[in-house]
C-alpha cells in the first residue's frame, strides 16, 4: 500500500499527481475538522476580527479559536473578578453572539459582562430586560464606552444563551487578514 501511494506521488502522469494531491488535502480537512470537533465542540472553530471593538487584547486580522457553549459555560466579568478568573487580560468570558439571534448578520465577539433575569434592570436605572441573557462589551474604551445593549449593537436585548456560538479560547495575530481581504475582494458564497 504504502508503495502504491509514493508512486502515485512521484508520476509523471499529471492527473494521477492531480489525484494525489486532491487526496491528501481531502485528508488534511478531515483530520482537522475531526479534531475541531474532539477538541471545540465545532467544526468551525476559528473566526476572524473584523474590527477594533475588543482592542487592545483582540486585534482586526486576529484569528480567535472558539469553543462551544457545551465545553464550558459562560464565565461573565462579574463573576470573573469574584473567581480571579482571567481571558484575553481581563476578567471573564469573551463571547461569540449572533446578533439578536440571527444568522443572516455577522456574529458580534465581546466580553459577557454579568447575566440579568426577565424583569432585572439590564444596568443601573436601566430598562428591565425582556428576557434572561448576558449584558456584553467590547473591550476597547474608546470606541465601546456602553453596554451593546444600550447601543445599536442589540438594543435593550441581552444576549440569549442558544445565541452564543461559542467562548473565545485563543488568538493568533495576524493570520485573520487572509480570510478578511478573501471576503471583502472575493465575497464567499454561503454552504
Amino acid at each position: 500500500m504504502k508503495d502504491a501511494i509514493k508512486k502515485l506521488g512521484k508520476s509523471d502522469n499529471y492527473w494521477v499527481r492531480l489525484a494525489h494531491d486532491l487526496i491528501f488535502v481531502a485528508v488534511v480537512l478531515i483530520v482537522f475538522t475531526s479534531a475541531s470537533k474532539v477538541v471545540f465542540g465545532t467544526y468551525h472553530p476559528m473566526v476572524a476580527v473584523e474590527s477594533g471593538s475588543m482592542e487592545p487584547n483582540m486585534e482586526v486580522g486576529d484569528i480567535i479559536f472558539i469553543k462551544t457553549l457545551d465545553r464550558g459555560e459562560v464565565i461573565t466579568y462579574m463573576d470573573g473578578m469574584e473567581q480571579g478568573y482571567n481571558s484575553f487580560n481581563s476578567y471573564g468570558n469573551v463571547i461569540l453572539y449572533k446578533k439578536n439571534g440571527r444568522a443572516d448578520v455577522t456574529p458580534i465577539i465581546h466580553r459577557a459582562m454579568y447575566h440579568v433575569e426577565k424583569g432585572e434592570p439590564m444596568w443601573e436605572n436601566g430598562p428591565p430586560a425582556p428576557h434572561d441573557g448576558y449584558i456584553t462589551k467590547g473591550d476597547n474604551k474608546i470606541t465601546n464606552q456602553y453596554y451593546d445593549q444600550e447601543g445599536n449593537i442589540c438594543y435593550h436585548t441581552p444576549v440569549k444563551k442558544d445565541w452564543i456560538v461559542g467562548i473565545a479560547v485563543y488568538r493568533i495575530p495576524y493570520i485573520g487578514y487572509l480570510p478578511l481581504i478573501a471576503h471583502s475582494v472575493l465575497p464567499l458564497p454561503n454552504l
